[in-house]
């Protein structure tokens, strides 16, 4: 089975549509993944087969689970979730923000090949970082445990909005240490095509 034909079908077994064009940009990303890759060791899946699987589709699941106008994405490394769900999502703004010069040169890179005019780039410590607004969505995958992740990045979402956590096994023991400031909408398991470990979006939101 081609690359192309892995993920037509594991976004049709996700309940996601998108368009040719966009699955074609979306393997682009994959081939300029690995191509840095070799230089900057960006992630530590190196085949494209399995990129599809563990990066694009793991990505792709979140998004009948969250709808936003503005998302960032805290601590975004080699750009996931973000690229990809600014890729299915042309009319979301979408801020890549990571401390690392290296995975920033990456991620701007990344935005100018894919032609992503709905995607931007900020190098910055999360903990640090003062943006003039906050975000309908903040999300992270694997940046941190929950208490610490709202600690440092829970200010920047909307006080209707939703922080959304990408988490392997059900994280008990993190959501009782959830902060009184915030409180648990939902933890919703998702089947990854491909992928036969578990994953959970943890999704929460200002008390």
């Amino acid at each position: 089975m081609s690359l192309a034909e892995e993920l037509a079908q594991g976004i049709a077994a996700l309940g996601v549509d998108l368009a040719a064009e966009t699955r074609g940009r979306l393997l682009d990303y994959l081939v300029l993944l690995q191509k840095w890759n070799k230089v900057y060791n960006l992630t530590a899946v190196r085949e494209l087969p399995k990129m599809v699987s563990h990066h694009l589709l793991d990505c792709l699941a979140v998004l009948p689970h969250v709808a936003a106008r503005t998302i960032l994405d805290v601590g975004s490394g080699a750009g996931l979730p973000g690229i990809p769900l600014a890729l299915a999502l042309p009319q979301t703004q979408i801020t890549l923000l990571d401390s690392s010069h290296k995975k920033a040169a990456f991620l701007n890179q990344a935005v100018i090949e894919l032609h992503l005019h709905n995607a931007t780039v900020t190098c910055q410590r999360v903990e640090a970082w003062r943006p003039r607004r906050q975000f309908e969505l903040v999300i992270s995958r694997a940046f941190s445990d929950l208490a610490e992740y709202l600690a440092a990045a829970g200010r920047l979402c909307t006080k209707d909005g939703v922080i959304a956590a990408m988490k392997g096994v059900y994280p008990y023991e993190e959501l009782e240490q959830l902060p009184r400031e915030f409180k648990l909408q939902r933890v919703v398991p998702l089947k990854i095509p491909g992928l036969r470990a578990e994953r959970h979006l943890v999704l929460i939101q200002p008390a």
